[in-house]
């Protein structure tokens, strides 16, 4: 049996879908079962919620295997009890969901994942890190001002990154927990090409087939704009920093780790962008 978390969300979404075309019936560790209707017949829904540790056992029993995902700074503490219930309850693999750079960590969000990877590798369970960078899907939080004012502000400069479509995320997590050979190995996932802020507006503005336009703005106002759409303070801080290392160059790498799990090359933005274009026009 593999369990998965976060089967509501973007990549845990992508890993139960994926290990259902696969002809596996996971068991997802829903918070709630109603938004997992899609998977109705297909998977088993354990209701609970990892931020109620005593909803983690009864989930895990018969569990082989592990999909581990959760958000931000709160789910240091929480992905670390969850590794503890695995143990306890006989997991023999836990394939984690982390981010590019906590094998080293230097920003916020790899020192937040280089904790639990830590906590991960010293349980005794085998384990699988996979390290995405920025995922395509992030685009989705321009597509209100682009479908507004035909751009998006984003305080990144000229500097480039190589955003990762969710579905080679998840595929290379279902290889990890289908196929043996990934036991105690990080993969460091990008996806084809690193764009800058306004590459990615040209690809938008090809794929939507209407002009859109990256505005660079000061790190504090977009602290400021952030801020109001609810996000915790300590994520924003977080976010601003992955900003302020992308604007620097830091994120400018390309990786073939999709194609070293797949053997092929990971989709590209232009691809991603067709697929939900309804959400930018």
């Amino acid at each position: 049996m593999i369990l998965v978390f976060g089967s509501t969300g973007t990549t845990g979404g992508e890993v139960a879908r994926q290990l259902i075309a696969a002809g596996q019936k996971p068991r997802l560790f829903v918070r709630t079962p109603e938004k997992a209707r899609e998977f109705q017949g297909q998977a088993e829904i354990a209701a609970g919620d990892l931020a109620r540790t005593e909803t983690l056992a009864p989930a895990m029993k018969g569990v082989e295997k592990l999909f581990l995902v959760s958000a931000g700074l709160q789910g240091t503490s929480q992905e670390i009890a969850a590794i503890d219930a695995a143990k306890k309850a006989g997991v023999k693999h836990v394939v984690k969901l982390s981010v590019i750079g906590a094998d080293s960590p230097s920003l916020t969000f790899s020192k937040w994942h280089a904790n639990v990877e830590k906590h991960l590798m010293a349980s005794g369970l085998k384990w699988t890190m996979v390290r995405p960078v920025n995922f395509m899907s992030n685009a989705l939080m321009w597509a209100a001002t682009i479908k507004a004012q035909g751009a998006f502000h984003q305080p990144t400069g000229g500097g480039r990154w190589a955003a990762i479509d969710p579905a080679d995320i998840g595929a290379v997590a279902v290889k990890a927990l289908t196929a043996p050979g990934h036991e105690g190995k990080g993969y460091t996932l990008t996806g084809p090409e690193a764009l800058n802020g306004a590459q990615y507006a040209a690809v938008i503005s090809t794929a939507i087939g209407k002009p859109v336009k990256f505005v660079d703005v000061p790190a504090e106002a977009a602290r400021d704009n952030i801020l109001q759409t609810g996000m915790p303070p300590e994520y924003v801080d977080a976010l601003l920093d992955l900003f302020a290392a992308m604007k620097a160059g830091k994120a400018d790498v390309v990786t073939d780790g999709v194609e070293k799990v797949l053997g092929r090359k990971p989709g590209t933005f232009d691809a991603w962008v067709r697929r939900h274009r309804a959400a930018f026009v």
